[in-house]
């Protein structure tokens, strides 16, 4: 059999130190850089998303940034169809897709494809959103409750963005998006000649990586850090660096530019999200930054329980002084 071209996923948190990683790596490797981020996917929201400077991507070209503006949307599906693209792409060229960023959904709809879900309809989103004006979200959440149980037991009641989705998506095909994500075929766990490398951190068995129809060898990498409490000062650290950096000017440079509301996608980033309450007069200057930190937090948190909950990755300390040499010895030996 002819075996399959590699392919390496680099995972982790926010502020897990992914892309300083993957940038080394293209110092020693023949790699080309694909971001699985679906913030930086947007067109002038540079500091927000910790998008890499200049000098950076002059050093590391990443893929799949700046791709749309701040009024578009960009799903999991989109990604998916670039991300295929993109890594044939790079294999012709000789080189090997190395995939990094923390937007679990898209590695996930890459590795194992998309649940039978209907279209977004823009009449009925715009239904919806009205509904949501008039009534508020918390209305939204207890009618999904009543069609839907499941999803919305899952679903904190001020989620906007997945409960109109899972809304949208019981009006379109009349059955709950809980019913519809268990017809989708169950993925089947990857194996990987890595597995019980010493380098692991345990995981515990939970929703496997299928193989579906993804051509390749995938090295899937993990950052995890060993100490929660450093990865949270980290985030308290760069939450306050982007105050000091402008995040707050460059809001307001989005909202002249573009016509930006706040229920957009991208004005829903952990960030802008609470520098737009801020510029509103909703929150004091001290509140911002506790909520953004703390959404942050949350997003780290929700991060690092998709990866705990999956196995057959290689869970390494982002923490460790020899990360970067643990992460050479891997690739090296697939």
């Amino acid at each position: 059999m002819i075996p399959l071209p590699p392919a390496i996923f680099l995972m982790g948190p926010t502020a897990s130190g992914k892309t300083g990683v993957a940038v080394e790596l293209v110092q020693h490797f023949p790699v080309e850089l694909i971001s699985v981020d679906s913030a930086l996917v947007f067109r002038d929201m540079d500091i927000g998303t910790a998008k890499p400077d200049a000098a950076t991507l002059a050093r590391a070209p990443h893929h799949l940034i700046d791709i749309i503006s701040p009024t578009e949307a960009y799903s999991a599906a989109a990604f998916r169809h670039d991300a295929l693209r993109l890594m044939a792409d790079i294999t012709a060229r000789g080189k090997i897709p190395l995939l990094v960023g923390g937007t679990m959904l898209y590695f996930k709809a890459l590795r194992v494809g998309l649940s039978p879900l209907p279209q977004a309809d823009a009449a009925l989103r715009a239904e919806l959103d009205a509904e949501i004006a008039q009534h508020g979200i918390e209305h939204l959440h207890r009618k999904l409750a009543a069609v839907d149980a499941e999803t919305a037991a899952r679903l904190h009641a001020t989620d906007t963005q997945r409960i109109q989705r899972a809304m949208e998506i019981y009006l379109l095909s009349g059955q709950p998006m809980s019913a519809l994500i268990k017809k989708s075929p169950s993925p089947q766990p990857l194996s990987q000649r890595a597995r019980g490398s010493s380098l692991a951190l345990p995981l515990p068995v939970g929703e496997g990586w299928g193989e579906g129809e993804l051509p390749y060898t995938i090295l899937p990498l993990a950052l995890i850090p060993s100490d929660r409490a450093v990865l949270h000062q980290r985030i308290a650290t760069r939450f306050a660096d982007m105050l000091k950096q402008g995040l707050l000017d460059e809001l307001r440079m989005l909202r002249e530019k573009y016509p930006l509301h706040r229920d957009m996608t991208s004005m829903r980033c952990v960030g802008y999200r609470q520098a737009w309450e801020y510029q509103q007069g909703e929150i004091t200057q001290d509140e911002l930054r506790e909520k953004g930190i703390a959404a942050t937090r949350q997003l780290a948190k929700r991060q690092l329980t998709w990866l705990r909950s999956t196995p057959d990755i290689i869970g390494l300390d982002c923490l460790a002084p020899d990360l970067l040499q643990n992460i050479l010895k891997l690739m090296q030996q697939t």
